[in-house]
């Protein structure tokens, strides 16, 4: 139950953000140009769109300046061209949300990063060798939990993949459905052994955030985050099926494994499958500013700020290469050797990506409206946007 005295907190936690803030949001996007020259990121687009992508944009932030790109349609079959206000779904990239709302409630001292997920949902994680008494909060964020990821499931992938998505599109399912399909599974490893990524862990990250205050995940996201920040294109739509006007046509293949796959349009899906663990709807523009409030320390006191950064390995987990993970946020180092900071995310029909430096002054925010392009095209726009020319 959410107490008055947090209620307060809260109010005053938005007032703060607002102001300190405020003077760093970049400007609305127009014609605006930044202090760079951004040809080669421009060309890197226009390449993405030439391999197959159906269309791209990108936003740039350095320092004062603000760049916005694109390449190609935001829909085939009507020729209409990418836009800077397109709304998107942000699939992973939803992380770096959620673990900021549980680091905030960390910095105001209504949950403990170690404490253990057993005293927030007691009995939730148990059986299959899951216990539940053995992982903390930090565990769920880093993913070194070891929780079997529910998307693995081989029944519950098999209803997102060809004509079962058809059927399964507008399919609700709780967290605590989504939670005991993983706990019908025996842990990866040991809590804390290494890093596996997991879905499931931001799931009961979300649920823990839910039991700690008394309300909806939705409504603490919007009250810490969206509306202190002004995220006017952002959102967590629950059941809700559609993309908010305007936006791209999601493109996807739906998982398949012919060399040759049938493209339909996956806009339309009640993403309650993924949650607070990929489900939150957004913009370039609310990225950028999300991130740079985020990386550049105006969101989380300095204690919580270095916990965010604290990072574990990634290497030999099948994950993005060159990467070490956070709370919620990862490092990727570039093959000119810069490393960079952000999240990226994928989802029926979209690939978001949101890099740069770890201040937060420097990023690089980008989508791509279909499925099938896969991490070589955001390895091409970091490399153009942040390497020297020479390296490219």
């Amino acid at each position: 139950m959410r107490t008055p005295h947090r209620t307060m907190a809260v109010v005053a936690l938005a007032a703060a953000v607002t102001t300190a803030f405020a003077a760093v949001l970049p400007a609305p996007l127009a014609s605006a140009v930044g202090p760079r020259d951004h040809r080669r990121l421009q060309a890197a687009l226009e390449r993405a769109v030439a391999a197959g992508a159906p269309g791209i944009v990108a936003q740039v932030q350095d320092g004062g300046g603000h760049w916005f790109g694109s390449a190609g349609l935001s829909d085939t079959a009507t020729g209409r061209r990418r836009a800077p206000d397109e709304r998107f779904r942000i699939g992973s990239t939803t992380k770096a949300f959620t673990a900021t709302v549980v680091l905030q409630l960390a910095a105001e001292h209504i949950l403990g990063l170690d404490d253990t997920v057993e005293k927030w949902l007691p009995g939730v994680v148990q059986g299959h060798g899951n216990d539940g008494r053995r992982i903390t909060i930090r565990q769920l964020l880093d993913h070194t939990s070891g929780i079997f990821a529910y998307t693995n499931d081989p029944a519950f992938f098999a209803q997102g993949v060809g004509a079962a998505w058809f059927q399964h599109r507008f399919d609700h399912h709780s967290p605590q459905e989504l939670v005991r399909i993983a706990m019908s599974h025996p842990p990866y490893f040991a809590p804390g052994q290494r890093f596996a990524y997991s879905n499931t862990d931001y799931v009961l990250a979300a649920m823990i955030v839910e039991r700690a205050t008394g309300c909806s995940f939705a409504t603490e996201l919007d009250r810490r985050i969206i509306r202190p920040l002004g995220l006017t294109g952002t959102s967590l739509p629950g059941d809700r099926a559609d993309v908010p006007d305007p936006h791209p046509v999601h493109y996807s293949t739906l998982f398949s494994s012919d060399p040759h796959p049938v493209v339909v349009d996956a806009t339309e899906m009640n993403q309650s499958f993924a949650g607070a663990a990929g489900g939150v709807i957004s913009t370039t523009r609310d990225l950028t500013r999300f991130f740079t409030a985020l990386l550049g320390g105006h969101l989380l006191p300095r204690r919580e700020q270095a916990q965010l950064m604290t990072t574990v390995s990634t290497d030999g987990a099948g994950w993005i290469p060159n990467t070490r993970y956070g709370l919620g946020v990862f490092s990727q180092t570039l093959s000119c050797g810069v490393t960079v900071w952000g999240h990226g995310g994928a989802t029926y029909g979209s690939w978001s990506y949101v890099m740069g430096s770890r201040d937060g002054r420097h990023l690089l925010t980008a989508q791509v409206n279909g499925d099938w392009s896969g991490l070589r095209v955001f390895d091409d726009l970091l490399t153009a946007e942040f390497c020297p020319a020479a390296s490219s």
